[in-house]
């Protein structure tokens, strides 16, 4: 059955001043129920339940009705002021009173006028308990006047100029609203260039010719009355440039020239409003309008900024195109500085508008009405806030309480009335009024004395019914005053219920959150004040939820097959569920293919329409559950193979047999998709101790849907089931419903006991303290116990919280212990454990190991020996010895270091040890200390002895300096570790041939006192390869190698040259050849450059050592001077040779200054030259120089290349006579060698350079381009010189 809403939660105060009543309905938390049982006896002040509105326009049409409605007992009479003054509705005819209400009817359709009745009206509702008033209402009739006529002269403007159409409507009541339209009744059309401000003016940023007409109407509504007002059409002509120009033409002579020009664009400026700065008032609560409209060409775009803050993001809005923001329920907080900026590619302009938020008065805490029993003490409390603050005043039965009649259990103190021991008689109405200069609140509160005993008002013996796990609302609707107190008691002999488990609310309400099996049962109300008491029983029943146990799944069927969705719902038994069928939230088609039986709906013959979603819907008076699937058409398809796959997860889990230590859990299979479940594994989640993990508990045969499974005492279970197949394993179940096991004492008692000492007095135990899942209960906590093990002290217990360490503390150093730790709850104790052995804290060792002997085996390893300590001077664990020994100094005395002690740990009751790793040749002192888990114990004597002699180590270098024809001089570093005392050094060496083969060994002895060693009768120009080591008496120590030289002969070693330079040029290439005597494995490289230029040279390397070099890339007819250097230290170079190429040969193909497109081309070329001249030549008529070279320069075109003779490309322009080489009376060789003595007088000499050379017409070029050296090319290719056309192509 249906339950009240559950109200707000409150707790009882056995201290509270009964200053309110606790009703059966929230309807007034302080009023007295009108209910039928307490209206015969019970008086109530009057209230005030219905007023006109404070400022009241009627229409003067109809008759006028003031409403006042009251409510009391016994019920109030009406009376009311007009104007201040008694209003004597009995003199009035036309004015009336409504039966048993105080509603006035003034009847002015029949005759009188609606201003005869303009005032201010105030109802008073009286009876014996006191006197409620309402609001000033004003009284107004609406208002809608015609527009005043007026004269409108037509509107002509020039395209883009700006206009303000003035609407100004006549001022009515309420104020009309303004729209524009034309003589067609249709709303003129607004952009973010025409708009229509508040004030109802219609804005043209700017005119444009389709803005002309001649019926912009302005409309004012006035919906009061349901008039509209219509003012004079105006006349807008806009008139565009072209127009402007011809009337201007026709009414000119021709002697006069000038003309209208367009509208410039310009920035914009605001029309509305005026000025930078304005200022805007706003009343809280209200909705703030600011308004900007801006001219402009183009256009502007309006936005709005808050200088100190940011727009509120939910109350912001914008109209009229964003010209006007809006904010709606504004605050004081809104208050601020509020920027416009109208924008368009010109400019922008600011208007900054200064918003102050005022407030009416309105509530912070209005006066509640009391009831009160007599004797006891009570306040009304009336705060208002607003801006400015309101003043706070307070009447009683309407009249001001500074001239009521004194009631001596009132007090005034502000905003408050402070009652005490009130009586009968100081039942009243009391106004509170809060007022400021933007208007005023008014409030009435009742102040009623009444002594009533206990009364419960709902029902007796009803039956409340419940679901499972749902919150159950058992209603005890109660009245008295005093206030009664209210307890809850379940069954016959039940103590009072209490709030640990169940929600007691003021309204006597009781709640229990999640309403469970033994929440059933009979439950009894008890109301008691100092009047009386009274009691109401009503049951409860607790029924099982209704559940969808297989729930319809998603199908895909074939068009014409049929369908079947399954659902079947498990109940309460006691309940009768209703099974209905949706689809798609409707109901089914009304088609005999739909067919419903107990559990499935069926579809015969699906066809498109029918798919969609499917809903299963459970319904019992209590409780209703659903479920969907969809239903999925496709076109008739082959019949695929059937799909396998994981199992679907078990569903419907239910625990029964719940005993304290087992349970048995049922499940539902989900399906197996084609593969048979083979089995299923069961897992629980303790949601006391592990919230949210899950473990596993048992697993179960394929065929199984039950388990009886084990559990652990106080563990809040839940479970979920997978299962399994040959594919693979289910997702888990939804998990069950929890079981919360009963507490026990502890199986187990904590694992890893320890007991170890941290200081020489202590004995610190520790242990694995047990998981929640083993604590069996509540209160967990060890028992420690711990006694000296070869003692006959009796046990020392101690219990601690649930802990993992306990400190024993003043106990003797380093002795055994016996501890045991034993697991205890509120419950009882865990099994006795077994005890374990640990020991007190440990101590440094007291004595040092004795009779240290040290047995020398070689010269880098040692044998140390001792005898061992007392064990009980070690004080501890005994971990073994330690031996510290160092190099106290070598033998020799020749090298001091610093002594840097090393250790070695031999673990464990050693009595000797190896030192490895010793020096040879060297004095080590050593001593051996004992180690416990403590530290270490005193050193013993310290202990000298010396290790033997030694191999040297290698020579620290080895050089070969000064090589000459027949000698090389060694020179080198004695070993850094000579491990004893030298006694001769070993040379051995042996010459290396061309082809890398040793030749014979030699042997030599060179004394210990030599670092330098000359060997002479060498042969000339041969490698050779030194063996070099020192010896002691010992033997020979590690050798050192390396490899020398002699040179050549000693003259052409010290002065390597190149002679014998030779050039063969062709027309752009050149070998070079020459001799070279010196060192063997020398880098040569070639420079060359144009001869007589200033350019740098041009490199490049010649692999290995050949001693030739072939140029490429080089100009033909062209001087070039040559050298030859070495690379390296000796940087010997060549002495210069001079060389000429070859002319530049006639091409082997069709002479193209013949065909006729080349013709074309060069005088197209000409005459574009021709062009430009001309022009360079006007712009430059004072006879300024046209810069050649930096035309040529900047117009040279990359793509024309000369061409080469061996790929018939396009190459320089000349005739027979221009393969002439540019010299004057010289002659090439026939190998094309050119020798600088050679050489004669040539034009070369006299055009500054190689660069300057002749053009087609015979003009030297030079002299234009001054001396241009052109850069040199990657690689082996030179630069070319410009050929004609490349000249030509350089003005272009």
């Amino acid at each position: 059955m249906q339950l009240k809403i559950m109200p707000k939660k409150k707790h009882f105060s056995a201290g509270r001043v009964p200053l309110i009543l606790f009703l059966c309905q929230m309807i007034s938390a302080l009023d007295v129920p009108l209910d039928s049982k307490l209206l015969g006896d019970l008086v109530q002040p009057p209230t005030i339940t219905q007023q006109s509105p404070k400022d009241y326009i009627i229409d003067p049409r109809e008759n006028i009705v003031i409403q006042c409605e009251a409510k009391g007992k016994p019920p109030p009479s009406f009376s009311w002021t007009r104007n201040g003054t008694h209003f004597d509705i009995d003199k009035d005819p036309l004015v009336t009173m409504k039966p048993g209400s105080g509603t006035l009817v003034i009847n002015i359709m029949s005759e009188g006028k609606a201003e005869t009745y303009e005032g201010v009206y105030q109802c008073t509702a009286r009876n014996e308990r006191g006197a409620a008033i309402s609001n000033n209402i004003v009284v107004r009739p609406s208002r809608s006047p015609l527009w005043t006529k007026e004269r409108l002269e037509p509107i002509t403007l020039r395209n883009g100029q700006s206009l303000v159409l003035p609407c100004r409507p006549p001022i009515g009541l309420p104020p009309a609203i303004i729209f524009w339209m034309d003589n067609s009744f249709q709303r003129l059309p607004q952009s973010e260039r025409v708009s229509q401000g508040l004030n109802g003016d219609l804005y043209f940023s700017n005119v444009l010719p389709e803005d002309t007409r001649e019926d912009y109407i302005c409309y004012a509504r006035f919906n009061h009355t349901q008039t509209i007002q219509q003012k004079q059409p105006i006349s807008l002509k806009v008139i565009s440039v072209d127009e402007l120009n011809d009337t201007i033409a026709a009414n000119l002579n021709d002697t006069e020239f000038y003309g209208a020009k367009p509208s410039k664009e310009r920035p914009p400026t605001f029309l509305t409003p005026e000025g930078n700065e304005s200022l805007k008032e706003e009343l809280r609560g209200n909705v703030l309008s600011l308004e900007c409209i801006a001219e402009g060409l183009p256009t502007p775009i309006i936005y709005w900024i808050k200088e100190d803050g940011t727009l509120p993001v939910n109350r912001t809005f914008y109209q009229n195109f964003k010209k006007t923001l809006q904010i709606t329920q504004v605050s004081e907080a809104d208050s601020g500085n509020y920027q416009c900026i109208a924008k368009n590619t010109l400019g922008a302009v600011h208007h900054t508008i200064s918003v102050t938020v005022k407030a009416a008065p309105y509530w912070i805490s209005a006066p509640q009405n009391l009831v009160l029993s007599p004797g006891e003490n009570g306040t009304l409390i009336c705060r208002a806030n607003g801006n400015p603050k309101p003043r706070i005043g307070w009447l009683t039965n309407g009249v001001p309480v500074e001239i009521a009649p004194d009631d001596p259990s009132r007090k005034i103190d502000g905003d408050t009335i402070i009652f005490s021991n009130v009586q009968e008689r100081s039942s009243a109405v009391y106004q509170c009024n809060a007022s400021n200069e933007y208007g005023y609140l008014l409030a009435n509160a009742f102040v009623n004395v009444l002594a009533e005993p206990p009364r419960i008002l709902t029902s007796a013996n009803i039956l409340y019914q419940v679901i499972a796990n749902r919150p159950a609302l058992l209603d005890c609707a109660f009245f008295g005053s005093p206030l009664p107190t209210i307890e809850w008691f379940k069954g016959t002999k039940g103590s009072a219920l209490h709030e640990d488990i169940y929600v007691l609310h003021d309204n006597g309400t009781l709640e229990i959150p999640v309403a469970q099996k033994d929440s059933t049962g009979t439950y009894t109300c008890v109301a008691r004040n100092k009047l009386g008491m009274a009691k109401n029983e009503v049951h409860l029943e607790i029924k099982d939820p209704t559940r969808i146990i297989k729930q319809p799944e998603y199908a895909v069927v074939q068009r014409g097959s049929k369908v079947s969705f399954e659902c079947k719902v498990k109940h309460d038994n006691t309940l009768i569920p209703t099974i209905m069928w949706l689809k798609d939230n409707g109901e089914l088609p009304n088609d005999e293919r739909f067919s419903v039986d107990k559990d499935h709906l069926v579809v015969t013959d699906v066809s498109d329409d029918d798919g969609g979603m499917y809903t299963c819907a459970a319904n019992t008076t209590l409780d209703s559950v659903s479920a969907s699937a969809v239903l999925r058409v496709v076109a008739p398809t082959p019949t695929p193979a059937p799909v396998y796959d994981v199992p679907n997860p078990p569903f419907d889990l239910e625990l029964t047999n719940q005993l304290d230590k087992s349970v048995q859990l049922t499940w539902t299979p989900g399906d197996d998709n084609n593969s048979p479940i083979t089995k299923f594994i069961i897992e629980y989640e303790d949601a006391m101790h592990e919230a949210g993990i899950w473990h596993h508990q048992a697993e179960v045969s394929g065929t199984q849907t039950t388990a009886q499974l084990t559990l652990s005492p106080y563990v809040n279970y839940s479970f979920r089931v997978m299962a399994e197949n040959s594919i693979g394993r289910s997702v888990p179940s939804e998990a069950s419903e929890q079981y919360l096991t009963k507490a026990a004492e502890p199986d187990q008692n904590p694992m890893t006991v320890e007991g170890l000492g941290t200081e020489p007095d202590n004995l610190v135990i520790t242990w694995k303290p047990l998981n929640g899942f083993e604590s069996n209960g509540p209160g967990l906590q060890y028992k420690v116990s711990w006694r000296q093990k070869d003692g006959d002290d009796e046990w020392t217990s101690v219990v601690v919280a649930n802990v993992s360490k306990y400190i024993v503390s003043g106990t003797p150093t380093f002795v055994p212990y016996l501890i045991k730790v034993q697991a205890l709850n509120d419950v009882g104790f865990a099994p006795e454990p077994a005890a374990v052995m640990g020991h007190s804290g440990e101590d440094l060792p007291m004595v040092a190991p004795g009779n240290v002997r040290v047995n020398v085996v070689n010269s880098t390893l040692a044998e140390v020996h001792w005898d061992p300590v007392p064990l009980k001077s070690v004080r501890g664990h005994l971990q073994g010895y330690r031996i510290y020994y160092w190099k106290a100094q070598s033998s020799s005395k020749r090298n001091r270091r610093h002594i840097e002690k090393k250790i070695l740990t031999f673990q464990g009751n050693k009595t000797h040890g190896m030192l490895p790793g010793l020096q040879p040749y060297s004095h080590y002192v050593l001593n051996v200390r004992v180690v416990n888990g403590k530290g270490e114990g005193p050193a013993s004597t310290d202990r000298g002895f010396h290790t033997p002699e030694g191999v040297p180590s290698a020579p620290s270098s080895l050089k070969i300096v000064n090589p000459t024809l027949d000698s090389l001089t060694l020179e080198w570093d004695p070993p850094s570790h000579p491990n004893g005392v030298l006694t001769e050094y070993t040379l051995r060496y042996q010459p290396i041939n061309s082809t890398h083969e040793l030749g014979p060994l030699v042997d030599l002895k060179i004394p210990a006192n030599k670092t330098r060693w000359t060997l002479n009768h060498l042969n000339f120009s041969t490698r050779y390869k030194f063996y070099f080591y020192a010896q002691t008496s010992v033997g020979s120590g590690s050798q050192i190698t390396e490899e020398a030289i002699t040179t050549v002969d000693e003259v052409r070693a010290v002065n390597p040259r190149i002679s014998n330079l030779t050039a063969a040029a062709a027309e752009t290439y050149a070998n070079i050849s020459w001799e070279y005597e010196g060192p063997e494995h020398v880098k040569f490289y070639v420079e060359y450059g144009v001869a007589g230029s200033k350019e740098e040279w041009r490199k490049e390397i010649v692999n290995d050592s050949r001693s030739f070099f072939g140029l490429k890339g080089l100009m033909p007819g062209t001087a070039y001077k040559v050298r030859v250097g070495a690379e390296g230290d000796s940087g010997f170079v060549s002495s210069e040779d001079v060389f000429e190429t070859g002319p530049a040969m006639a091409s082997r193909q069709v002479d193209i200054a013949t065909q006729g497109w080349f013709i074309g081309l060069m005088c197209a070329v000409a005459l574009l030259i021709l062009i430009l001249l001309i022009v360079c030549f006007i712009r430059r008529n004072k006879g300024g120089k046209y810069p050649v070279k930096e035309k040529e320069d900047a117009h040279a075109d990359p793509e024309i290349q000369p061409m080469k003779e061996d790929d018939g490309t396009f190459g320089e322009y000349s005739d027979a006579e221009d393969h002439k080489p540019l010299k004057k009376g010289s002659r090439t060789p026939s190998d094309r060698t050119v020798k600088k003595e050679d050489s004669d007088d040539s034009l070369v000499d006299y055009g500054e350079g190689v660069n300057g050379q002749f053009n087609e017409d015979g003009s030297f070029i030079g002299q234009y381009s001054g001396k241009k050296e052109k850069e040199p090319a990657e690689g082996n290719e030179s630069s070319e010189a410009p050929s004609p056309v490349n000249a030509m192509n350089s003005f272009v």
